[in-house]
């Protein structure tokens, strides 16, 4: 099997070491993207965007880095793609958190926070997914647990993209696939086994 090169990307605002290192040790080529001019003629299979911190300064990077569009442009295409974080809450129209900001507009919806109660924000560690398309989580034993750092989540107009859930307060879509589309709110590169095993998956899944 042809060795995936995934596309990384950097604007500032990512986790961007350690996501490329899970997804070497998953077999990967990885090539930092940090000019829009590497969409001329990419070199790369997969567009991988990573992302901490706010759906608003995320956004502000990408254009100010000038690599909004050009992603965007993968998107609208249909292209493989892994978002994690930020990088899957920028697929949806906007967030409260960042109210007049826009997202890529890929999925219908919108981000929202969670709701103040008994239960700390963010969202911060191990918890147990809630599998609703098990390809990319085969072999792995229940309970399926990885690894969260967030205060907001999406609520995907359309379920049927939703690929796992996760009770935290409230039932969230903690993964979503769309064709060669994938996100995840949680961090598979923080997630150890479980995480390495679905990255392995989703570079498994792309027909080149």
């Amino acid at each position: 099997m042809k060795q995936k090169v995934v596309g990384l990307v950097d604007y500032g605002s990512g986790n961007l070491r350690s996501v490329g290192k899970a997804l070497e040790a998953c077999g990967a080529a990885v090539h930092v993207i940090d000019q829009p001019s590497g969409f001329l003629r990419p070199t790369w299979d997969i567009l991988a965007v990573p992302g901490v911190g706010s759906f608003g300064e995320s956004a502000k990077n990408l254009h100010g880095t000038g690599l909004w569009n050009p992603i965007l442009q993968w998107l609208q295409e249909g292209r493989p793609y892994l978002g994690i974080c930020l990088g899957y809450q920028l697929l949806f129209e906007s967030s409260e958190e960042s109210p007049h900001v826009k997202g890529f507009e890929i999925l219908a919806g919108r981000v929202v926070r969670f709701p103040d109660g008994k239960l700390k924000v963010p969202h911060m560690g191990w918890n147990e997914l809630i599998i609703q398309q098990p390809a990319l989580f085969q072999g792995l034993v229940s309970p399926v647990n990885v690894y969260f750092v967030h205060s907001y989540y999406p609520i995907p107009e359309n379920t049927d993209v939703v690929s796992s859930e996760c009770e935290y307060g409230v039932r969230f879509a903690s993964s979503i696939t769309k064709g060669n589309i994938v996100g995840t709110q949680f961090h598979p590169e923080k997630s150890q086994s479980v995480g390495l095993r679905f990255l392995t998956h989703f570079l498994d899944s792309v027909q080149l």
